[in-house]
């Protein structure tokens, strides 16, 4: 039976040295070995945690690591062995993958796509067995990512810790940006290498991470076109279409323009996630297990006075909307792109001048 934690840090050098990795598919990154991706980036702001900008920027919707916060700092011990001794009997939620990357789908509108497959499988289990799995991992077996929420039903010890997290910071970070209810606390363990491709969430969200070393990507709401989305009924419906690993530039053809940010985040570190901001995030080749703890929350109340322009988080939304209410409409899904052609061909284009058809008149 394993008993202590797997996975220890090592140096990237050593990494890629000693594994082989070829250089064409992995990089070192400020001392963390990820993958290697054609990719216009910049490094996301990291700032203390008490720096007078980090609420301009939260308020702002720019993304932006803390440091040296003690938000989480009572989970800081939650290491596989800890959680093992304390996180309680009950049944926990895991994705297992063929590959490293675990795609997020809606099992129910799966049901309506005959020829989708499910990229992840989910299964319940006792953290003992995870933990076994995990410890014991080979390069042969099926990956494995637990992804629970955490509730009342975990170990006393653990729920000591949760209640002993900087809630009064995080409280009056949510009052003054007037952000709705806290919907949901997520803890997330994986295995060196795990990979959730790039997504968009409903929701503000702060990513704290507790063990181990991630590498996220961003990309601004405005990125949306670059991206393709999966259609808004489509199981995968908030995450690209694009595959990171070889991109398809040839059906889209956008993503040679898109550009975005991206940072490493360790233990104690906290990331603003903004709403509708693109995220990839996998953990590091040599940064041992991962474990996080996402903070969700609902966007604030829609203001009673819209102004304009709107913002790209806004237009993201209401295409969202669009999509919805013409699907509920049509009551076929398949309709929606043709009915957008036909209303879009030949009236509407993209122009760097003035609008070339001002001139034209409908008729009511």
């Amino acid at each position: 039976m394993a008993s202590a934690e797997p996975s220890a840090v090592v140096s990237a050098a050593d990494v890629l040295a000693v594994n082989g990795a070829d250089s064409h598919q992995y990089i070192d990154f400020k001392g963390h070995v990820v993958r290697n991706y054609d990719l216009q980036l910049e490094d996301i702001p990291r700032l203390n945690h008490d720096d007078p900008r980090v609420e301009s920027m939260i308020a702002n919707e720019e993304p932006v690591v803390l440091t040296n916060s003690d938000i989480i700092a009572t989970a800081l011990k939650w290491d596989l062995n800890y959680l093992r001794e304390n996180i309680g009997p009950g049944n926990f939620s895991v994705y297992s993958s063929k590959t490293s990357k675990f795609m997020y789908f809606d099992d129910k509108r799966a049901k309506d796509w005959p020829n989708f497959v499910p990229p992840t499988e989910r299964h319940e289990m006792k953290f003992e067995e995870f933990f076994e799995r995990i410890a014991n991992f080979r390069s042969s077996d099926t990956r494995i990512y637990l992804q629970q929420m955490l509730n009342d039903s975990v170990g006393k010890n653990i729920v000591k810790d949760f209640l002993g997290f900087k809630w009064n910071w995080l409280t009056a970070i949510q009052r003054k940006m007037k952000w709705g209810t806290l919907t949901s606390n997520l803890l997330l363990i994986g295995l060196p290498g795990n990979i959730t491709p790039v997504h968009y969430d409903e929701q503000q969200n702060f990513f704290c991470q507790v063990s181990g070393y991630k590498r996220i990507i961003l990309f601004h709401p405005d990125q949306f076109k670059c991206l393709y989305p999966f259609p808004l009924y489509h199981p995968c419906d908030r995450q690209s279409q694009v595959d990171f690993d070889n991109p398809d530039y040839a059906r889209f053809p956008k993503f040679k323009e898109v550009k975005g940010f991206q940072a490493i985040v360790g233990p104690g570190d906290v990331l603003y996630l903004p709403m509708y901001w693109w995220h990839h995030v996998e953990s590091t080749i040599n940064g041992g297990i991962t474990t996080s703890v996402n903070f969700w929350y609902k966007a604030g109340p829609t203001p009673s006075q819209i102004t304009h322009p709107l913002t790209a988080q806004q237009k993201v939304a209401v295409m969202r909307n669009i999509e919805r209410m013409l699907g509920e409409a049509l009551g076929d899904h398949r309709e929606i792109g043709p009915l957008l052609n036909c209303m879009v061909n030949g009236r509407y284009s993209e122009s760097d001048g003035e609008d070339e058809y001002k001139h034209i008149k409908i008729d009511s």
